[in-house]
């Protein structure tokens, strides 16, 4: 019997290996995480995608409740935990369900003691093995990495964590964004938190200064997880030039008491248009005396303290050694100090120069003159 189209295009894809994750992250309840989750999974169901809700949390906002009676819910399942009855997804019942999609809110909750797994991200991690997509929400104040910054700058201490390395397994970030003053006034309009609950939201945790760095921290998150895809893209595209979409500075630094003039002047060109900033020291022969190595760690003492990230590296041929650094580092300006020199220091310098540009892609290229002491 010949096979139909859809067999033939079945045995032709390749298999699924695991589960695409997909999160919607935000930087304080109320921003839309949960809506835009139930408005992409809804317009999935209507291109006959089969999409159930794993757990979705409504905290009691109609709207929510709305857009979520429009699926199919997986039914909770009830843990008994000191006499207390609560409920909680049911991972079992979801991969024996085996959807296409599964919406599961809240990444960060803690199960009650008696669940299979401790965390939610763990159930996570369990249903995208079972080959299942994920959409999934999660705040960033709950982001391992930034708690202890975020309890700095709220003084409120955060609990539930996710490990930085569970997020580096999302397929797709997308930013729920929505500005502090436009949350504040969904917050006195009673749509986050009932009104009685509203006043003291509003003096604590959704104070300006709270919403304006969290969302900061956001942002930088998705930005870097947006840099990161870009720089996976070039690499398996075998695309090798930068693109520029980032800028990306770094100072050519030496072991002499000048470099530090050198290395703020990189800092200050950084700070000017909000690029990374890198300081590259490649380590050779004639600077391995006590005095130049007093200096070189001054000089990267200081760099440090301009929030450089500094590299050091080995190879014989500074400039062709400096070049395979912005090749691989993606560096879009290069800054090079050059002395008074004249003679035949004159010509070596311009023989690096030479070198350097010979070996190096296409770079911004700034040479300021040092003065020597």
């Amino acid at each position: 019997m010949p096979k139909s189209p859809e067999q033939w295009l079945e045995q032709a894809a390749p298999e699924k290996k695991a589960g695409v994750f997909k999160l919607f992250l935000g930087y304080a309840p109320g921003v839309g995480k949960t809506f835009n989750m139930l408005s992409e999974a809804i317009r999935r169901h209507k291109r006959c995608e089969d999409v159930v809700i794993g757990i979705v949390e409504t905290h009691g906002r109609k709207g929510i409740a709305e857009l979520a009676s429009q699926l199919e819910t997986i039914p909770r399942r009830k843990v008994e935990y000191k006499g207390t009855i609560f409920e909680e997804m049911d991972l079992d019942a979801i991969i024996a369900r085996k959807p296409q999609v599964v919406l599961v809110d809240e990444l960060a909750h803690t199960n009650v003691d008696g669940s299979k797994h401790k965390k939610r991200y763990e159930d996570v991690l369990e249903i995208l093995d079972a080959k299942i997509d994920v959409l999934s929400t999660m705040n960033i104040q709950h982001l391992e990495s930034v708690t202890p910054t975020v309890q700095s700058v709220t003084g409120i201490q955060v609990r539930e964590t996710v490990p930085d390395w569970v997020l580096q397994r999302a397929g797709e970030i997308v930013m729920a964004d929505l500005t502090p003053e436009a949350l504040q006034t969904r917050m006195r309009r009673g749509d986050i938190y009932p009104l009685d609950r509203a006043d003291k939201a509003l003096g604590n945790f959704f104070r300006p200064g709270n919403l304006i760095a969290l969302r900061e921290l956001a942002l930088r998150h998705v930005a870097e997880a947006v840099d990161q895809s870009l720089d996976s893209y070039l690499k398996q595209k075998r695309i090798d030039r930068n693109w520029g979409v980032r800028e990306r500075i770094a100072v050519c630094m030496s072991a002499s008491p000048a470099a530090q003039k050198l290395i703020a002047r990189g800092a200050r060109l950084a700070k000017g248009i909000d690029a990374e900033f890198y300081v590259v020291y490649v380590e050779v022969d004639y600077e391995k005396n006590p005095e130049d190595q007093r200096t070189l760690e001054a000089n990267i003492r200081f760099a440090e303290n301009l929030s450089a990230k500094v590299v050091r590296l080995k190879g014989r041929d500074v400039a062709k050694t400096v070049a395979a650094f912005v090749r691989e580092y993606k560096i879009t300006q290069i800054v090079f100090g050059r002395s008074a020199v004249s003679g035949w220091r004159k010509y070596m310098y311009l023989s690096a120069v030479q070198r350097f540009l010979r070996n190096a892609p296409p770079v911004d290229m700034h040479i300021v003159t040092q003065e020597t002491d």
